[in-house]
């Protein structure tokens, strides 16, 4: 069973960090390129890049970017309509990062699959949350929005290294969230729609 452990472990850890991505992109990936370059982790053999000094300075030339961009109008909308796809591939990457022992295909299947689809699903929550802000505060209240996001990426991240089991929790009970709440805001929109057979005819 011990041999085991350490490949649940790095799930746990993949997991924390993808549900980081799902908050802000780039910020997770500054924690794993910073955690690496200190040797506070170990990462897989593939992914040595993030290590570098190179790609600690990108990484959080980038954090920082994003960061302050969702705090400008207008901005912060047009980057909720990328901030999907982006986070599924951060979250692929950081899962894939963190893993090892499979080949290359199941890795990254795998990857797609727990990572990618953890971060996808938390980023179209927090981008529903950020619509409905718009649409009833006129976007004053998204700047409450975006604090909330880096603290969750920050929060995620630092448990994802440090707490994995606890950030592996967070993460589901945060999926679970965006389900429950997606299905009863989806079910709101749709007993507002008009019905055709109550509509008035002249």
């Amino acid at each position: 069973m011990s041999e085991f452990l350490p490949y649940v472990i790095s799930i746990f850890v993949g997991i924390g960090l993808a549900a980081a991505t799902g908050f802000r992109v780039f910020l997770p990936m500054f924690a794993v390129s910073l955690a690496s370059y200190f040797h506070w982790i170990p990462a897989n053999e593939s992914f040595q890049w993030l290590a570098s000094l190179p790609a600690l300075i990108t990484t959080g030339v980038a954090t920082v970017m994003e960061i302050l961009a969702y705090y400008i109008p207008y901005i912060d909308n047009i980057l909720d309509s990328i901030s999907i796809p982006l986070a599924t591939i951060a979250g692929s990457v950081l899962f894939a990062s963190q893993y090892m022992g499979l080949d290359g295909v199941s890795e990254w299947a795998l990857a797609l699959i727990a990572g990618g689809g953890t971060a996808a699903t938390i980023a179209s929550g927090f981008a529903g949350t950020r619509v409905a802000s718009t649409a009833t505060t006129g976007g004053i209240g998204n700047h409450v929005v975006a604090t909330t996001e880096t603290a969750g990426a920050s929060v995620m991240s630092i448990f994802a290294l440090a707490l994995p089991v606890l950030a592996f929790i967070f993460a589901i009970g945060l999926v679970i969230l965006v389900f429950v709440f997606g299905r009863k805001i989806w079910n709101k929109f749709r007993k507002k729609e008009p019905k055709i057979e109550d509509a008035d005819y002249v």
